[in-house]
Protein backbone atom coordinates (compact mmCIF):
# COMPACT_ATOMS: atom_id res chain seq x y z
CA UNK A 1 0.00 0.00 0.00
CA UNK A 2 0.96 3.64 -0.39
CA UNK A 3 1.26 5.66 2.81
CA UNK A 4 1.51 9.46 2.72
CA UNK A 5 2.50 11.01 6.06
CA UNK A 6 2.28 14.74 6.87
CA UNK A 7 3.16 15.83 3.33
CA UNK A 8 3.13 19.56 2.63
CA UNK A 9 4.40 21.45 -0.38
CA UNK A 10 4.30 24.93 -1.88
CA UNK A 11 5.65 26.31 -5.14
CA UNK A 12 6.04 29.96 -4.19
CA UNK A 13 6.60 29.82 -0.42
CA UNK A 14 3.30 31.61 0.15
CA UNK A 15 0.43 29.21 -0.51
CA UNK A 16 0.37 25.50 0.26
CA UNK A 17 -0.45 23.23 -2.65
CA UNK A 18 -0.42 20.25 -0.28
CA UNK A 19 -1.40 20.95 3.29
CA UNK A 20 -0.26 18.29 5.79
CA UNK A 21 -1.69 15.36 3.84
CA UNK A 22 -2.06 12.01 5.60
CA UNK A 23 -3.36 9.22 3.42
CA UNK A 24 -3.30 5.45 2.98
CA UNK A 25 -4.15 3.91 -0.38
CA UNK A 26 -5.10 0.22 -0.50
CA UNK A 27 -3.00 -2.31 -2.34
CA UNK A 28 -4.48 -4.07 -5.36
CA UNK A 29 -7.18 -1.46 -5.93
CA UNK A 30 -7.93 1.25 -8.47
CA UNK A 31 -7.91 4.55 -6.58
CA UNK A 32 -9.18 7.77 -8.16
CA UNK A 33 -8.05 11.20 -6.99
CA UNK A 34 -10.81 13.72 -7.65
CA UNK A 35 -11.43 17.39 -6.85
CA UNK A 36 -11.65 20.83 -8.46
CA UNK A 37 -8.80 22.53 -10.29
CA UNK A 38 -6.03 23.51 -7.90
CA UNK A 39 -7.00 20.86 -5.36
CA UNK A 40 -3.47 19.40 -5.29
CA UNK A 41 -4.26 16.08 -7.02
CA UNK A 42 -1.42 16.14 -9.53
CA UNK A 43 1.04 17.47 -6.96
CA UNK A 44 0.15 14.66 -4.58
CA UNK A 45 0.60 12.09 -7.35
CA UNK A 46 3.97 13.64 -8.21
CA UNK A 47 5.06 13.37 -4.57
CA UNK A 48 4.02 9.70 -4.48
CA UNK A 49 6.03 9.05 -7.65
CA UNK A 50 9.02 11.14 -6.51
CA UNK A 51 8.66 13.48 -9.44
CA UNK A 52 9.00 16.19 -6.80
CA UNK A 53 10.34 16.27 -3.27
CA UNK A 54 7.75 17.80 -0.93
CA UNK A 55 8.80 20.45 1.54
CA UNK A 56 8.01 18.07 4.38
CA UNK A 57 6.60 14.64 5.04
CA UNK A 58 7.21 11.09 3.87
CA UNK A 59 5.87 8.67 1.28
CA UNK A 60 6.18 4.91 1.58
CA UNK A 61 5.23 2.25 -0.93
CA UNK A 62 4.99 -0.95 1.10
CA UNK A 63 8.31 -0.90 2.98
CA UNK A 64 10.09 1.42 0.54
CA UNK A 65 10.80 5.05 1.49
CA UNK A 66 10.14 6.58 -1.91
CA UNK A 67 11.78 9.93 -1.17
CA UNK A 68 15.03 8.37 0.05
CA UNK A 69 15.42 5.27 -2.13
CA UNK A 70 17.59 5.16 -5.24
CA UNK A 71 15.80 6.12 -8.47
CA UNK A 72 16.24 2.71 -10.11
CA UNK A 73 14.81 1.00 -7.03
CA UNK A 74 11.77 3.27 -7.11
CA UNK A 75 11.38 2.68 -10.87
CA UNK A 76 11.15 -1.06 -10.27
CA UNK A 77 8.47 -0.51 -7.63
CA UNK A 78 6.18 2.01 -9.31
CA UNK A 79 5.58 3.40 -12.78
CA UNK A 80 4.17 6.82 -13.52
CA UNK A 81 2.57 8.51 -16.51
CA UNK A 82 2.56 12.29 -16.39
CA UNK A 83 0.15 14.67 -18.11
CA UNK A 84 2.85 16.04 -20.41
CA UNK A 85 3.83 12.72 -21.94
CA UNK A 86 4.71 14.17 -25.34
CA UNK A 87 8.04 13.22 -26.88
CA UNK A 88 9.96 15.28 -29.40
CA UNK A 89 11.81 12.25 -30.82
CA UNK A 90 10.04 10.42 -33.65
CA UNK A 91 9.56 6.99 -32.11
CA UNK A 92 7.68 3.90 -33.15
CA UNK A 93 5.21 2.35 -30.74
CA UNK A 94 7.48 -0.60 -29.98
CA UNK A 95 10.45 1.72 -29.32
CA UNK A 96 8.36 3.68 -26.84
CA UNK A 97 7.20 0.56 -25.03
CA UNK A 98 10.80 -0.68 -24.79
CA UNK A 99 11.59 2.39 -22.68
CA UNK A 100 9.54 0.72 -19.95
CA UNK A 101 12.26 -1.90 -19.56
CA UNK A 102 15.04 0.64 -18.92
CA UNK A 103 15.06 0.24 -15.10
CA UNK A 104 16.04 -3.39 -15.65
CA UNK A 105 17.94 -3.49 -18.96
CA UNK A 106 19.60 -0.05 -19.01
CA UNK A 107 18.97 -0.08 -22.75
CA UNK A 108 20.24 -3.62 -23.42
CA UNK A 109 17.11 -5.73 -23.66
CA UNK A 110 17.33 -9.49 -23.23
CA UNK A 111 14.83 -12.17 -24.24
CA UNK A 112 12.71 -11.63 -21.12
CA UNK A 113 12.54 -7.88 -21.76
CA UNK A 114 11.37 -8.43 -25.33
CA UNK A 115 8.76 -10.92 -24.15
CA UNK A 116 7.35 -8.40 -21.65
CA UNK A 117 7.28 -5.69 -24.34
CA UNK A 118 5.33 -7.94 -26.71
CA UNK A 119 2.96 -8.94 -23.92
CA UNK A 120 2.28 -5.29 -23.13
CA UNK A 121 1.62 -4.52 -26.79
CA UNK A 122 -0.82 -7.41 -27.00
CA UNK A 123 -2.57 -6.43 -23.79
CA UNK A 124 -3.23 -2.93 -25.14
CA UNK A 125 -4.15 -4.39 -28.56
CA UNK A 126 -1.35 -2.49 -30.27
CA UNK A 127 0.18 -5.31 -32.29
CA UNK A 128 -0.90 -3.89 -35.64
CA UNK A 129 0.54 -0.48 -34.71
CA UNK A 130 3.87 -1.67 -33.26
CA UNK A 131 5.95 -0.24 -36.12
CA UNK A 132 3.92 2.94 -36.59
CA UNK A 133 5.37 6.24 -35.46
CA UNK A 134 3.57 7.93 -32.59
CA UNK A 135 2.72 10.98 -34.68
CA UNK A 136 0.86 8.69 -37.08
CA UNK A 137 -1.57 7.50 -34.41
CA UNK A 138 -4.85 8.87 -33.15
CA UNK A 139 -4.97 10.38 -29.68
CA UNK A 140 -6.52 7.23 -28.23
CA UNK A 141 -3.97 4.93 -29.86
CA UNK A 142 -1.09 7.10 -28.72
CA UNK A 143 -2.37 7.14 -25.14
CA UNK A 144 -2.64 3.34 -25.21
CA UNK A 145 0.99 3.20 -26.34
CA UNK A 146 2.07 5.21 -23.30
CA UNK A 147 0.02 2.94 -21.04
CA UNK A 148 1.74 -0.07 -22.67
CA UNK A 149 5.10 1.49 -21.82
CA UNK A 150 4.00 1.88 -18.21
CA UNK A 151 2.81 -1.73 -18.04
CA UNK A 152 6.07 -2.93 -19.63
CA UNK A 153 7.85 -1.44 -16.62
CA UNK A 154 6.20 -4.35 -14.79
CA UNK A 155 5.74 -2.67 -11.43
CA UNK A 156 3.23 -3.45 -8.71
CA UNK A 157 2.12 0.20 -8.62
CA UNK A 158 0.96 2.32 -11.56
CA UNK A 159 0.32 6.08 -11.16
CA UNK A 160 -1.35 8.07 -13.93
CA UNK A 161 -1.98 11.81 -14.04
CA UNK A 162 -5.15 12.61 -16.00
CA UNK A 163 -4.78 9.83 -18.60
CA UNK A 164 -8.17 10.76 -20.12
CA UNK A 165 -6.99 14.19 -21.29
CA UNK A 166 -7.74 14.82 -24.97
CA UNK A 167 -9.65 11.54 -25.33
CA UNK A 168 -13.19 11.44 -26.66
CA UNK A 169 -15.89 9.62 -24.73
CA UNK A 170 -15.38 6.23 -26.39
CA UNK A 171 -11.61 6.25 -25.94
CA UNK A 172 -11.89 7.55 -22.37
CA UNK A 173 -14.25 4.70 -21.46
CA UNK A 174 -11.94 2.17 -23.14
CA UNK A 175 -8.97 3.58 -21.22
CA UNK A 176 -10.76 3.27 -17.88
CA UNK A 177 -11.73 -0.30 -18.73
CA UNK A 178 -8.08 -1.12 -19.44
CA UNK A 179 -7.01 0.38 -16.11
CA UNK A 180 -9.78 -1.55 -14.37
CA UNK A 181 -8.50 -4.76 -15.98
CA UNK A 182 -4.93 -3.94 -14.96
CA UNK A 183 -6.04 -3.79 -11.33
CA UNK A 184 -8.26 -6.88 -11.52
CA UNK A 185 -6.41 -9.17 -13.93
CA UNK A 186 -2.79 -8.07 -13.53
CA UNK A 187 -3.19 -7.30 -9.81
CA UNK A 188 -1.72 -3.84 -10.16
CA UNK A 189 -2.33 -1.06 -7.67
CA UNK A 190 -3.54 1.78 -9.89
CA UNK A 191 -3.79 5.42 -8.80
CA UNK A 192 -5.31 7.83 -11.31
CA UNK A 193 -6.11 11.55 -11.27
CA UNK A 194 -9.54 12.15 -12.80
CA UNK A 195 -11.77 15.14 -13.44
CA UNK A 196 -14.88 13.16 -14.36
CA UNK A 197 -16.46 11.95 -11.14
CA UNK A 198 -18.72 9.56 -13.04
CA UNK A 199 -15.71 7.68 -14.36
CA UNK A 200 -14.41 7.53 -10.79
CA UNK A 201 -17.75 6.21 -9.54
CA UNK A 202 -17.99 3.60 -12.31
CA UNK A 203 -14.47 2.17 -12.29
CA UNK A 204 -12.69 2.93 -9.00
CA UNK A 205 -12.61 0.80 -5.88
CA UNK A 206 -11.47 3.70 -3.73
CA UNK A 207 -11.83 7.46 -4.13
CA UNK A 208 -9.85 10.31 -2.56
CA UNK A 209 -11.53 13.74 -2.78
CA UNK A 210 -9.29 16.80 -2.41
CA UNK A 211 -9.77 20.54 -2.18
CA UNK A 212 -7.32 23.33 -1.41
CA UNK A 213 -4.41 20.95 -0.94
CA UNK A 214 -6.19 18.88 1.70
CA UNK A 215 -7.93 15.53 1.67
CA UNK A 216 -11.64 16.16 2.25
CA UNK A 217 -12.96 12.60 2.11
CA UNK A 218 -11.90 9.05 1.27
CA UNK A 219 -13.85 5.87 0.76
CA UNK A 220 -15.71 3.70 -1.71
CA UNK A 221 -17.82 5.17 -4.54
CA UNK A 222 -20.95 4.39 -2.52
CA UNK A 223 -19.55 6.38 0.41
CA UNK A 224 -18.36 9.41 -1.57
CA UNK A 225 -20.87 9.70 -4.38
CA UNK A 226 -23.45 11.48 -2.24
CA UNK A 227 -24.73 15.02 -2.61
CA UNK A 228 -23.82 16.03 0.94
CA UNK A 229 -20.24 14.80 0.47
CA UNK A 230 -19.68 16.31 -2.98
CA UNK A 231 -21.29 19.71 -2.35
CA UNK A 232 -18.50 21.22 -0.18
CA UNK A 233 -15.80 19.75 -2.41
CA UNK A 234 -17.05 21.16 -5.72
CA UNK A 235 -19.20 24.04 -4.38
CA UNK A 236 -22.04 22.63 -6.43
CA UNK A 237 -25.28 20.82 -5.74
CA UNK A 238 -24.76 17.47 -7.47
CA UNK A 239 -27.69 15.13 -7.85
CA UNK A 240 -26.77 11.48 -7.35
CA UNK A 241 -28.89 8.69 -8.84
CA UNK A 242 -28.42 4.94 -8.88
CA UNK A 243 -28.63 3.37 -12.32
CA UNK A 244 -27.89 -0.30 -12.89
CA UNK A 245 -26.39 -0.60 -9.43
CA UNK A 246 -23.98 2.29 -10.00
CA UNK A 247 -24.13 5.85 -8.75
CA UNK A 248 -24.35 8.52 -11.43
CA UNK A 249 -23.81 12.21 -10.70
CA UNK A 250 -25.76 14.91 -12.51
CA UNK A 251 -23.94 18.21 -12.24
CA UNK A 252 -25.52 20.13 -15.09
CA UNK A 253 -28.82 21.99 -15.17
CA UNK A 254 -30.93 21.39 -18.29
CA UNK A 255 -33.22 24.33 -17.63
CA UNK A 256 -32.01 27.64 -19.16
CA UNK A 257 -30.22 30.02 -16.86
CA UNK A 258 -32.22 33.06 -15.78
CA UNK A 259 -30.64 36.44 -15.41
CA UNK A 260 -32.03 39.21 -13.29
CA UNK A 261 -33.85 41.69 -15.55
CA UNK A 262 -32.56 45.27 -15.46
CA UNK A 263 -34.73 47.94 -13.91
CA UNK A 264 -36.96 49.94 -16.29
CA UNK A 265 -35.02 53.13 -15.54
CA UNK A 266 -31.79 51.38 -16.56
CA UNK A 267 -33.34 50.28 -19.85
CA UNK A 268 -34.53 53.84 -20.54
CA UNK A 269 -31.07 55.24 -19.79
CA UNK A 270 -29.41 52.76 -22.16
CA UNK A 271 -31.89 53.58 -24.94
CA UNK A 272 -31.34 57.31 -24.53
CA UNK A 273 -27.55 56.98 -24.61
CA UNK A 274 -27.75 54.82 -27.75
Amino acid sequence: MITVSSVSHSYDDTSLVLDDVDLTLPRGALTALIGPNGAGKSTLLSAMARLLSPDQGAVRVDDLDVLRAKPDVVARKLAVLRQDNHLTARLTVVDLVRFGRFPYSKGHLDAEDHEIVERSLDYLQLGEFRDRHLDELSGGQRQRAFIAMVLAQDTDYVLLDEPLNNLDLRHAAAMMQLLRQAATELRKTVVVVLHDINFAAAYADHIVAMKGGAVMATGSPAELMRTEVLRPIFDLDIEVHEIGGRRVCLYWHPEPATLEAPARDDIHAESSSG
